[in-house]
């Protein structure tokens, strides 16, 4: 029953500090998003897990990127290079595209989306705070974030999930009424 309980109660905590989890922990939780569904075992998922330093290297990416895309803004720059420094633990989700006729691109991204929410509900399990971020340094919006993050051709960057420890209240989930998404085929 307690992977009912993480899965009927994990939230998006978008405040986050140190204490982040260990590298034994990380193991761990690397290890739940290999158990994701994966067609044709072809395995797409990566992950670049910036902390310390490697938060500011992310920052700067997140720069470069924008300013290929002809963004000039200061201000703006200024923000997105700060973004990676709102968690102690920011983790890349990648889909590595396998050319497979038989496992189209959207199975490959759909695997990689269950790993990052393996990922999220581990750390939520061990106690620990996440939410998932896309925005402007995604491969939906921006052509060249892929290529700052040194990734092959055929990688698309999915989101980051930004980790560490909850601070202040944790906001309440509303409850949803399955009736209101969920339709019977049962007669």
């Amino acid at each position: 029953m307690e992977t009912i309980e993480t899965l009927l109660n994990r939230v998006s905590i978008p405040k986050l500090s140190e204490p982040k989890p260990s590298k034994e922990q990380m193991k761990i939780v690397y290890q739940a998003a290999l158990r994701a569904p994966d067609h044709a075992w072809l395995r797409p998922w990566r992950f670049i897990e910036s902390s310390g330093a490697g938060r500011k290297k992310l920052g700067e990416a997140f720069v470069r990127s924008a300013k290929k895309m002809n963004i000039r803004d200061e201000e703006k720059l200024s923000r997105y290079k700060l973004l990676p420094l709102k968690a102690p633990i920011i983790i890349t989700l990648i889909a590595q595209i396998v050319d497979k006729p038989n496992v189209p691109e959207t199975e490959q991204v759909q695997s990689t989306a269950a790993a990052a929410q393996n990922i999220l509900l581990a750390l939520y399990d061990m106690g620990f705070g996440a939410f998932w971020r896309t925005g402007p340094f995604t491969s939906a919006t921006n052509d060249y974030i892929a290529e700052e993050l040194y990734l092959s051709k055929s990688s698309l960057v999915l989101g980051y999930l930004y980790v560490g420890t909850p601070m202040g209240e944790v906001k309440q989930i509303p409850v949803l009424e399955n009736k209101d998404f969920v339709t019977y085929w049962d007669n």
